[in-house]
């Protein structure tokens, strides 16, 4: 299981999740404020999240396409990520990122 930590403007939440999942699925499974309008298929930014330095180093590196669309978010900062575009794994095995 991976521990996601989900930085609110009101509340912090920790959420367990497992390996493999999307991040999006489990923020709006967690009920965090994050459309996804497009469902993953990133043709929008509606699921920008800002990712903790000190995991955003653990990551895969964003695709071209989700750099692109990084340019559109509103608030984007050089630790941002699609939440659509980030699969959970055990290498993660804790996450935090802020939902602006």
């Amino acid at each position: 299981m991976i521990r996601v930590t989900f930085q609110g403007s009101e509340e912090t939440r920790t959420v367990e999740a497992a390996d493999g999942a999307r991040l999006l699925d489990v923020a709006q499974a967690d009920g965090q404020p994050l459309e996804g309008t497009c469902d993953g298929d990133m043709a929008c930014a509606t699921c920008h999240i800002i990712v903790d330095p000190a995991d955003f180093a653990r990551l895969p590196p964003p695709s071209e396409e989700e750099e692109e669309l990084l340019d559109l978010a509103y608030n984007a900062t050089r630790t941002s990520r699609l939440a659509c575009q980030i699969r959970l794994t055990e290498v993660l095995r804790t996450l935090t990122v802020k939902v602006p």
